[in-house]
């Protein structure tokens, strides 16, 4: 397991029913999450003095309660810094686990030596974006939703990033695939997070079980004849790791070389000194393993 324990400003306090208790900053939270199946005491005094918790409803979906949170606030890892909020279904703006990915990918670009162009497939707020950015690599952002752009935008800004060499693209990421192919613009890495289940511009359904191998296709066509690395992330239960693996082996290292290594991701939580699961990584590296611990 690939374990995200660099913050400073993250953590995960305790989990318990169904339940994670966490800190972001000097705010205390706590979320619902569905990998939580058992019920420890909750001993932490946080549990019952927390400022803001996310309830699910029995009718379906959920609110912030009790909540004494800012309208926004900020968080620091390493030389990024993002703005975090309560978001609607429980989110917040951060997925904390992803920050293995980042320091993966901040190595890559940094070792390769060379510039360095990177395609960020639905990229959220932008934590691969500016890890990629912060690393020396030039970078294209794309996301279907405008706010979501715009607020990776304000990332970048404060992390000192808004000069950066960075393309912010609203889009459907299908449709901007085959006009870079089209184009004949080349990447030397790629980063994408898709969904589960989405629905695309025309209301064509996405689902990742049965859609992810022809996207993977086609978007490797879109690397460059001397490419760095692919990183896909999965949150979709049931989904093994290896699975991401195998169709990263079958794509790209047969055609390039190289290796793949797949993983779930992790948090460590404080109380119990175990690892919360989250969702899981797939990466195809063209660096041999030999050439990256030289």
């Amino acid at each position: 397991m690939w374990i995200a324990d660099q913050w400073k400003d993250y953590e995960v306090i305790d989990t318990s029913n169904g339940e994670k208790l966490e800190r972001w900053g000097k705010y205390t939270l706590v979320r619902p999450d569905p990998q939580v199946i058992w019920n420890t005491p909750r001993e932490d005094r946080r549990w019952r003095s927390y400022d803001g918790r996310y309830a699910r409803s029995s009718s379906g979906g959920g609110k912030w309660s009790e909540n004494r949170l800012p309208e926004r606030w900020e968080i620091q890892y390493g030389p990024l810094r993002f703005y975090v909020k309560p978001m609607n279904f429980k989110h917040t703006g951060i997925f904390p686990e992803q920050a293995v990915n980042w320091d993966f990918e901040m190595e890559q670009i940094r070792r390769a030596g060379r510039p360095v162009s990177v395609l960020n497939l639905f990229a959220y707020t932008g934590g691969a974006t500016l890890a990629a950015a912060a690393a020396g690599a030039t970078v294209c952002h794309v996301d279907a939703a405008r706010g979501m752009v715009s607020w990776a935008r304000e990332n970048a800004r404060a992390s000192g990033l808004e000069a950066a060499p960075i393309r912010w693209i609203v889009d459907d990421c299908a449709k901007f695939v085959e006009r870079e192919i089209k184009r004949g613009r080349r990447y030397d890495a790629i980063i994408m997070d898709p969904p589960s289940y989405g629905r695309g511009p025309s209301g064509e359904i996405w689902k990742l079980e049965k859609d992810l191998y022809p996207f993977l296709q086609m978007v490797s066509g879109v690397l460059s004849e001397d490419p760095l690395f692919v990183l896909v992330n999965s949150y979709t239960t049931g989904l093994a790791p290896s699975v991401l693996g195998y169709m990263l082996d079958t794509l790209l290292t047969k055609r390039y070389g190289g290796h793949t290594e797949c993983q779930e991701l992790g948090l460590p939580v404080t109380v119990s000194g175990l690892t919360l699961p989250c969702g899981s990584t797939g990466r195809w590296m063209r660096a041999e393993r030999e050439d990256l611990h030289r």
